[in-house]
């Protein structure tokens, strides 16, 4: 590592044992960047009978509940939208577009570039962040995310994939419905077309130990991989998940265990990778379990506190 600052970190990690998002914007922009959810209206091949009709076993619409919700508003309203909510932070002047409910590259390719462009049109608009799945990334896709890269030269264009995990069991259980080589052929398909991706991680899946979470993460460093979200399994309303929850059959972390599997995590991960998210969000009005990460904050103080105690830091294990 270069550049240490005082706290043996790089200098550029503004004092976090991590390389976080934030300390990422605020060394290429010089400025805070708030990610805008938005809702394109779209659905996924594991609901609309393509794959399945029930979803991923822990999702409840798509990880977009924090979307501006849409059946009437246009991209362009949804970001004014959008905007509003942040009159009263103290941030910069420009924010990600982040495409957030179901799976955003799964419609015809006219209609993608114009909820797309409209979001880059947009002067507040750093860029966009599009979450989708590797398995909805056919080549026209790919072809118009390159023409756009080209076309707004000046903005951020990312791609983000739920991976959750590299075990074909855990997958299967967990019915994401695309093997692994589909998701490192998609990764390895984006690289090519310098399109910087975000990989979803769940920690706390049923039945996968503390090791594999590991080979997860690790898996990551043999990747060209820009960022990564750590996410804690939520246990939500309405999900098949809280079905088995219900019945005893699935567990959640308590805090301790997750910090502690935070940590490990960060360790082996490699420390270009930047830190997207390290804990998650779940909707308080939908959440069952574990209700001590509704205190997102004291959570991040305390993964803090446990690497500094514990001298460690992001990549110190990674191969």
């Amino acid at each position: 590592m270069q550049n240490r600052s005082g706290s043996g970190y790089p200098s550029f990690w503004l004092d976090k044992p991590y390389y976080s998002f934030h300390a990422y914007c605020r060394h290429v922009f010089d400025e805070k960047l708030y990610k805008i959810a938005l809702d394109g209206g779209m659905t996924c091949p594991n609901r609309d009978g393509r794959l399945g009709k029930r979803g991923c076993i822990f999702c409840n619409g798509g990880s977009g509940a924090f979307a501006v919700k849409t059946e009437t508003l246009s991209v362009s309203d949804q970001i004014r939208q959008g905007l509003s909510l942040f009159g009263c932070k103290r941030t910069g002047s420009r924010f990600i577009a982040y495409f957030q409910a179901y799976t955003n590259t799964y419609a015809p390719v006219p209609h993608l570039r114009a909820l797309y462009t409209q979001a880059l049109d947009a002067p507040e608009i750093a860029g966009i962040s599009i979450a989708t799945r590797p398995d909805c990334l056919p080549e026209d896709v790919l072809d118009l995310l390159t023409s756009l890269k080209q076309a707004y030269p000046e903005k951020l264009i990312w791609i983000e994939l739920g991976l959750q995990t590299i075990h074909s069991r855990t997958a299967a259980y967990i019915r994401r419905g695309y093997p692994l080589s589909c998701f490192t052929k998609a990764v390895n398909e984006l690289s090519l077309r310098r399109i910087p991706v975000i990989v979803h991680i769940i920690l706390g899946l049923p039945g996968e130990t503390k090791e594999q979470m590991y080979e997860t993460v690790s898996f990551l460093n043999t990747l060209s991989v820009f960022g990564v979200k750590l996410q804690l399994l939520h246990i939500l309303q309405d999900t098949d998940l809280a079905d088995e929850y219900l019945r005893g059959n699935c567990k959640v972390l308590e805090q301790d265990e997750y910090i502690m599997l935070v940590t490990g995590a960060l360790e082996r991960l490699s420390p270009q990778i930047v830190i997207h998210r390290l804990t998650g969000d779940g909707p308080r009005n939908l959440l069952l379990a574990p209700e001590w990460s509704l205190h997102k904050r004291s959570v991040l103080n305390a993964i803090h506190q446990d690497m500094r105690i514990r001298n460690t830091w992001q990549g110190r294990l990674a191969r």
